[in-house]
């Protein structure tokens, strides 16, 4: 997917723009011709259209669903986004928070959902920061299915957590608010004192930071946890590390070689030569950017295979994941 439009997208209006916290703010989106708009499930991103310093770009931001009811997701008559301001990074954010206004226009994708909820009872979610988003919406829809959950829901600050006051109404005691500025040790999220309180059985659905999602995963996993029932959603693209180093990749498909520079990731490679690979997240969620590996060692960092699979090293996700050598053949 690139920055024109994708097959099916489609104008929305801003109806409001809300403040929620000092960084972020709520934007209520209606069809404009007034009808329902297409409808999702507890877990979905639609994709927003913005302008960023390199131009025009498409953003993921999930949709938050407070009502516990099933219309309110089937057939809604609005979508809600909640997008925090961060003025450094590529500049989605901030062209939401700083150019779209109400009565504005927007033009944005239907439904697509990488972090689905599944049949199984007792969920524990957890959620850093705007994380909140798809996971409010989990919770309404455990709640429309009489369905027990937890949910864990940690930030800096208490007072900047996003929609607490409608959580607490719509969870009562199945929500727990932490801040780092807490002073109670009670009131900071501790993740491993958490874990030892819950059993393996339980499926964990996780979202925020990448340090929050990594370390639950770990340690959910050290703890006996399948690795298919810890779900997780990252609110960022994969961001590069100070050991990345250049590597060449060859698109056999294509028969192009390209070099990956240190903090480039390969999909990008691609697209500034031209090419017009199939992606959507860029943060190794969705599984759309997946290609075969023909030749080379693969340093996963996708949160979509197996262990099995990252260790058979046939098929890799190009948005995130990289080359251990000096060179990479993929088939694309």
């Amino acid at each position: 997917m690139s920055a024109a439009h994708p097959a099916g997208s489609f104008e929305v209006i801003v109806e409001a723009v809300t403040p929620l916290t000092a960084h972020v703010s709520a934007f209520r989106l209606r069809a404009v011709n007034g009808r329902a708009l297409p409808g999702y499930r507890a877990g979905a991103h639609v994709r927003v259209q913005v302008r960023t310093p390199q131009g025009e770009d498409w953003r993921a931001y999930s949709l938050v669903n407070l009502a516990p009811h099933t219309q309110a997701q089937t057939a809604p008559d609005h979508y809600l986004l909640a997008v925090r301001r961060e003025d450094r990074g590529a500049g989605g954010s901030l062209h939401m928070h700083t150019q779209v206004r109400a009565g504005d226009t927007l033009r944005i994708t239907a439904p697509v959902n990488a972090f689905a909820l599944d049949e199984q009872d007792n969920a524990v979610l957890i959620a850093g920061g705007i994380g909140i988003t798809p996971i409010a919406s989990m919770a309404s829809a455990l709640l429309a299915q009489r369905r027990k959950f937890a949910l864990h829901y940690t930030g800096r600050a208490k007072a900047q957590l996003a929609f607490a006051g409608e959580l607490r109404a719509l969870c009562n005691e199945a929500l727990h608010l932490y801040g780092d500025d807490e002073q109670s040790e009670l009131d900071r999220f501790d993740l491993a004192r958490l874990l030892d309180t819950l059993e393996p059985a339980q499926p964990i659905y996780v979202c925020g930071p990448q340090g929050l999602i990594d370390a639950t995963i770990a340690l959910a996993t050290a703890r006996g946890w399948p690795r298919e029932r810890i779900r997780s959603e990252l609110f960022a693209a994969g961001a590069p590390q100070d050991s990345d180093t250049a590597f060449e990749v060859e698109c056999r498909q294509s028969n192009v070689t390209l070099r990956v520079a240190p903090a480039q990731s390969i999909l990008d490679a691609m697209l500034d030569a031209g090419l017009d690979p199939l992606y959507d997240c860029k943060r190794g969620e969705c599984g759309v950017c997946q290609v075969g590996v023909i030749e080379g060692e693969v340093d996963h960092r996708d949160y979509c295979l197996s262990e099995s699979e990252k260790r058979a090293g046939k098929v890799m996700h190009v948005c995130v994941s990289r080359s251990r050598a000096a060179r990479l053949v993929i088939d694309a």
